[in-house]
């Protein structure tokens, strides 16, 4: 800890979490999703945060919300606890932070605490929304490469090391801020449906099917794969927008949705993470979409298919006005507030009766 300064530690009762952490250890939890973040009021003139990162691969950065006033900080030890300096020289009087995660897998990180002046307090947050959101996705309800805002609507820059990746600005997470609502974003770059294809986490591949249920989700972590426990958070929407990856076989040529052998078994996978949270979410409703990243429109008709066939009032398949045909490459800003907007619409038209 600094000198002169006083830790808040990730413990004390006034911090407000949002997002799928690992508090098994309650002063060092643990930050592995895209978006997960902890909030702070405070008074005092400085605030810093306590971390212990570990790095997997890109440049590491963290976001913050100070005073409502977005920022970053960009860090390069891991391995070991570092203070990263959010905001020095504020007025005197009350001020709020929030912490959060921009990137997903790239690394992980243990949050020890904030620091604040050795005269500062830390005050009661207002409580979270009784809203709740869930979204299942890939890279880009993570966020991804959204801030490559002079590539729109082309293919991402080259060797950009994620330093535009935000899932602040997921379409997801502006969706949630918009109707006022919590949401765990459980999403990562690259993934497919079934394990051993996609893109994420090569050369053995995960899927969602394997992603879904679980806390830490990927082996490397200190404590290898954990399970969540669905009795912590149960949202009142699902938002499931896994299907973009999917194509891709490395090493062989790609799937075809088309095929009927192919389609019936990418199906049957889909459904089966449905209805598992389904179960564990018996009242909620669920939206499948996919985004407006280049898809083929058969990959937006076999989820409408699923949509029809799991025959559930509640689940619906959704789509945007662009959906399959806005960009070559990951959506930027422009575009995940364009998808936003729509989905918060569509939501919203739901009424009251989608919200517990």
């Amino acid at each position: 800890m600094a000198e002169n300064k006083k830790l808040i530690t990730a413990d004390n009762s006034f911090l407000t979490y949002m997002g799928r952490i690992d508090f098994s250890e309650k002063t060092r939890p643990e930050f592995y999703y895209a978006g997960s973040n902890v909030k702070m009021t405070f008074t005092g003139t400085s605030v810093s945060a306590v971390i212990k990162n570990h790095k997997y691969f890109n440049i590491q950065e963290l976001g913050f919300v100070m005073d409502g006033k977005e920022g970053k900080v960009t860090f390069d030890k891991n391995d070991e606890d570092i203070t990263l300096d959010i905001a020095c020289d504020l007025e005197k009087g009350t001020h709020t932070v929030t912490l959060f995660k921009r990137q997903d897998a790239s690394h992980y990180f243990e949050f020890m605490g904030f620091e604040i002046d050795p005269d500062g307090e830390v005050l009661e947050n207002p409580p979270l929304p009784a809203r709740k959101i869930e979204c299942y996705g890939d890279s880009v309800s993570a966020g991804a490469v959204c801030e490559a805002v002079d590539f729109v609507a082309s293919c991402d820059p080259e060797d950009h090391q994620g330093v535009y990746d935000n899932a602040w600005h997921s379409y997801a997470m502006i969706t949630a801020r918009n109707l006022g609502a919590q949401i765990h974003n459980i999403a990562q770059g690259g993934i497919a449906i079934f394990d051993n294809t996609g893109y994420y986490h090569a050369p053995n591949y995960i899927g969602m099917e394997s992603v879904y249920n679980k806390l830490c989700y990927f082996p490397e972590g200190a404590k290898g794969v954990t399970p969540w426990d669905f009795e912590n958070y149960t949202p009142d929407v699902v938002l499931f927008a896994v299907g973009q990856n999917d194509p891709h076989n490395e090493g062989h040529e790609d799937f075809d949705i088309a095929d009927p052998d192919y389609r019936a078994k990418w199906k049957n996978a889909y459904k089966s993470i449905i209805l598992d949270l389904r179960s564990k979410y018996p009242n909620a409703t669920f939206v499948l979409l996919l985004t407006v990243l280049c898809h083929g429109e058969e990959w937006d008709k076999a989820v409408d298919e699923i949509a029809n066939e799991l025959n559930d009032e509640k689940i619906t398949h959704f789509m945007f006005t662009r959906t399959g045909k806005a960009t070559p490459g990951h959506p930027r800003l422009p575009e995940q507030y364009e998808m936003a907007e729509e989905l918060t619409s569509y939501l919203s038209n739901m009424g009251d009766k989608s919200w517990g």
